[in-house]
């Protein structure tokens, strides 16, 4: 029997999308601007988003809008900086 790598379901359905171009983009311990910093993104990341839920409104390099990107355990990013392709959910909402 051969041993491989197995891919989960979950790891299929994580797709990674690109941050606004020449941007750095903190990253917040919650949906919204009154969460603290944890850390900040490089120019030209890309993230993957695992859930969205909604937060406070921010106006970024895509427009204005109240959705946040969990890109990681309790790390959040405003989808006005992200390029889904769409102005509305792309990700199943944070439970």
């Amino acid at each position: 029997m051969t041993m491989g790598a197995v891919a989960t379901p979950a790891a299929a359905t994580v797709r990674y999308y690109p941050i606004a171009p020449d941007t750095r983009v903190n990253v917040r311990s919650g949906p919204g601007t009154g969460y603290c910093i944890v850390r900040v993104l490089p120019v030209g990341a890309s993230v993957p988003i695992f859930c969205q839920r909604p937060g406070t409104t921010v106006s970024g390099y895509y427009g204005t809008s109240d959705i946040w990107d969990n890109i990681d355990s309790g790390e959040y990013i405003s989808d006005t900086y992200v390029n889904t392709g769409s102005d509305g959910y792309v990700a199943p909402r944070c439970s």
